[in-house]
C-alpha cells in the first residue's frame, strides 16, 4: 500500500495508506429525484475508487405529520451570513426528533467550502441536540465549492422498480426479439431525464450515472410475470439472453440521444430476489453461475461491441452475504471476468453477513475490482417503521454503515431514494421506507432529516480523487466508542470524520505534523474536521 505521508491522530492519525487499487471507475457523491432514483457518493484515488449514496419497506405510522406538530411553520428570514449560508428552520416531532423545514423560497444551506489557512482547522458538527453541519473555528482563505452536499453519484432504475407508480419495461410487446418496439416511457422523458439535466446544470462537478434493471419484459421470463420467482427463459447464448443483453445497449442508446451517458450498469438488481417464491415486486432471478454465463456469452460481448464499450459492468448488486462466493464464481471465469469492473453490495442483511467475512476476503481475492455499496435504506425490514420524522438514530445508522464500508475497501455508498412523501412512497406495492428528504406536497414544504446531514458530513468534504489514510489510535482512544475515518484530498487537505453514537461526551485529540487538536465529540454527534497539511 502506497504511503501518502505521515498523519497523526490521537486516535492517532499516523500511518497513511490508500485502499488497494480498484479496477477503473469514476468516483463521487451524487443524487437526483424521480421515481426510484438513488443518490450516492464516492472518492477516487489513482486507479481506484471510493464512493458514498438508498431502497426499502414496511409499514407503520411515523411520529406525526406536518399537521400534527405544534411548532410554527414560519421560516426564518434570510440570515446575515456569508453568501450561501442559511440556518436550519427546525421543527420537532417529539423529543429530540428534529427536521429542517424547506419550501419553495427558503432552505438552509452551507457556506461554500473553503480551506482553512495553514495551521488552522475547521470543524463541522451535527448532533441529536440540534446542530446541523454547524461550522466552528478556523479562518477561510479560498473558495472551493458551491452550497450543497455535493453528491456526484446517481443510480437510476432501468425502467420500473417498486418505487414506480406501476410495473412496466421498455418493450412489453411479446416476442419482439429485434426490440423494434423498444421505447423510453413518460417516466423517463418527463421525469427522470429532465431532473438529471437540472441536477447536472446545478452541480459544480460531473455526476456519474449508473443504471440497474429490476426485471426484463415478462415474455422473456419463465414466470411470464413482473413479480414472483422467475428467471430468463432458456440458457445463456440463446435468443432470450441475447435480446436481454441488447436491451441494455438500447437503453444506453436512448439515453445518449438525450445527452446522458452512463458510467456503469449493474447486471441485475438483487438477482437472488427472483429466486424467491411470491416475491412482491419486480425481479429477475440469477444464480451466480447464471450471471457468470450471461455476462460471458451475452451481456459482456454486447456492451464491448457497442458504442458503450467504456461503460463499467458491476456484478452482484445484492446483499453482501453472497460474498465471497458470488465473486469467486464469476471472476474466476476468465471469459466473464474480462468484462467486469466492480462488485455491488446492498446493506439489508449486513447483520448476518459481517464485513470481515464477506467484503474483506473478496477484496483480498480480487483487489483489482472495486466494491461499491449500491443500495441502502431504512424501513426495509418488517420490524422497522417506515417514516420517522427527525429520527437521529437513523442518521447514525447511515454514518455507521458508511464508515464501516469506507474503512474496509468499499469505494462508496449509495442511498436509495433522494426524496419520498410522508408515507415513504409513492410505491406501487406499498413497500414504504424512510428517506433523507421527506416531501409534504400538500403544504409545499420538505423536511431535511438527520440522514441528510449525516451523508453531508462525508459527501461535502471528501471529493473525487481523495485517498483514504490509516488512523493509528492511542490506547485511550481505543477504549472509546468513537468511529472514524480519514482522507487526504487532492488539494492536500486532510478530512477526518468522527461519529459518536454513545450517550456520553468523548474527549480525544487529533495529532498531525501541523500540531494537535484537542477535541470533544458530544454525545450523539458527528463531526467533520478539515485542515491543510504544511
Amino acid at each position: 500500500m502506497g504511503a501518502a505521508g505521515a498523519l497523526g491522530l490521537l486516535l492517532l492519525l499516523v500511518a497513511v495508506h490508500r485502499a488497494a487499487g480498484e479496477r477503473g471507475a469514476g468516483g463521487g457523491v451524487g443524487g437526483v429525484g424521480g421515481p426510484g432514483a438513488a443518490q450516492g457518493w464516492g472518492v477516487r484515488g489513482g486507479d481506484g475508487v471510493q464512493r458514498v449514496g438508498a431502497e426499502g419497506a414496511p409499514r407503520g405510522r411515523h411520529e406525526g405529520s406536518g399537521r400534527d406538530a405544534s411548532p410554527s411553520r414560519q421560516l426564518p428570514p434570510p440570515c446575515p451570513c456569508p453568501p450561501g449560508a442559511r440556518p436550519c428552520s427546525p421543527k420537532y416531532f417529539g423529543r429530540d426528533a428534529m427536521v429542517c423545514v424547506c419550501n419553495a423560497t427558503y432552505c438552509d444551506t452551507l457556506d461554500p467550502l473553503v480551506l482553512p489557512a495553514p495551521g488552522s482547522y475547521v470543524k463541522y458538527e451535527s448532533s441529536k441536540a440540534g446542530k446541523r453541519l454547524e461550522r466552528s473555528q478556523g479562518s477561510f482563505q479560498r473558495s472551493l465549492r458551491a452550497p450543497g452536499l455535493e453528491y456526484n453519484l446517481v443510480r437510476l432504475p432501468m425502467a420500473s422498480c417498486d418505487f414506480s407508480l406501476h410495473a412496466y419495461t421498455y418493450d412489453d410487446v411479446p416476442f419482439d426479439y429485434e426490440l423494434a418496439h423498444f421505447s423510453l416511457r413518460d417516466e423517463d422523458t418527463k421525469l427522470k431525464i429532465p431532473l438529471l439535466h437540472r441536477a447536472m446544470a446545478m452541480s459544480k462537478q460531473p455526476l456519474l450515472l449508473y443504471a440497474s434493471p429490476w426485471t426484463s419484459p415478462t415474455w422473456m421470463k419463465t414466470s411470464e410475470s413482473f413479480v414472483g420467482k422467475g428467471t430468463l427463459k432458456g440458457q445463456a447464448g440463446d435468443k432470450y439472453h441475447k435480446t436481454w443483453a441488447n436491451y441494455f445497449v438500447r437503453f444506453l442508446d436512448e439515453y445518449a440521444k438525450h445527452n446522458l451517458t452512463f458510467w456503469a450498469v449493474t447486471a441485475e438488481n438483487e438477482p437472488s430476489a427472483g429466486l424467491i417464491n411470491n416475491y412482491p415486486f419486480q425481479c429477475l432471478g440469477f444464480t451466480a453461475e447464471q450471471q457468470r454465463d450471461f455476462i460471458a456469452r451475452d451481456l459482456g460481448p454486447a456492451l464491448a461491441n457497442s458504442s458503450h464499450r467504456d461503460v463499467q459492468l458491476i456484478i452482484l448488486d445484492d446483499n453482501r452475504l453472497h460474498l465471497p462466493h458470488w465473486a469467486k464464481v464469476v471472476l474466476e471465469d476468465e471469459e466473464a471476468a474480462r468484462y467486469v469492473h466492480g462488485i455491488g453490495i446492498h446493506w439489508y442483511l449486513d447483520f448476518i453477513g459481517p464485513i470481515q467475512d464477506t467484503v474483506v476476503p473478496t477484496h483480498e481475492l480480487f483487489p483489482d475490482y472495486f466494491i461499491l455499496a449500491t443500495e441502502a435504506s431504512i424501513g426495509a425490514h418488517f420490524w422497522e417503521r417506515d417514516v420517522i420524522l427527525g429520527c437521529w438514530e437513523r442518521g447514525n445508522q447511515y454514518s455507521h454503515s458508511i464508515l464501516m464500508n469506507l474503512n474496509n475497501y468499499v469505494t462508496g455508498w449509495t442511498d436509495w431514494n433522494l426524496a419520498l412523501d410522508l408515507e415513504g412512497g409513492p410505491n406501487w406495492v406499498k413497500n414504504y421506507v424512510d428517506s433523507p428528504v421527506i416531501v409534504d406536497a400538500s403544504e409545499g414544504i420538505f423536511y431535511k432529516q438527520p440522514m441528510f446531514y449525516h451523508m453531508g458530513h462525508f459527501s461535502k468534504f471528501i471529493p473525487e480523487g481523495s485517498q483514504r489514510v490509516g488512523l493509528v489510535a492511542s490506547k485511550e482512544s481505543k477504549k472509546t466508542d468513537l468511529e472514524y475515518t480519514a482522507f487526504l484530498r487532492p488539494d492536500g487537505a486532510v478530512v477526518v470524520v468522527v461519529l459518536n453514537r454513545s450517550l456520553q461526551n468523548v474527549t480525544f485529540g487529533l495529532a498531525d505534523t501541523v500540531g494537535l487538536i484537542a477535541a470533544v465529540a458530544p454525545a450523539s454527534s458527528i463531526q467533520t474536521y478539515l485542515w491543510q497539511r504544511q
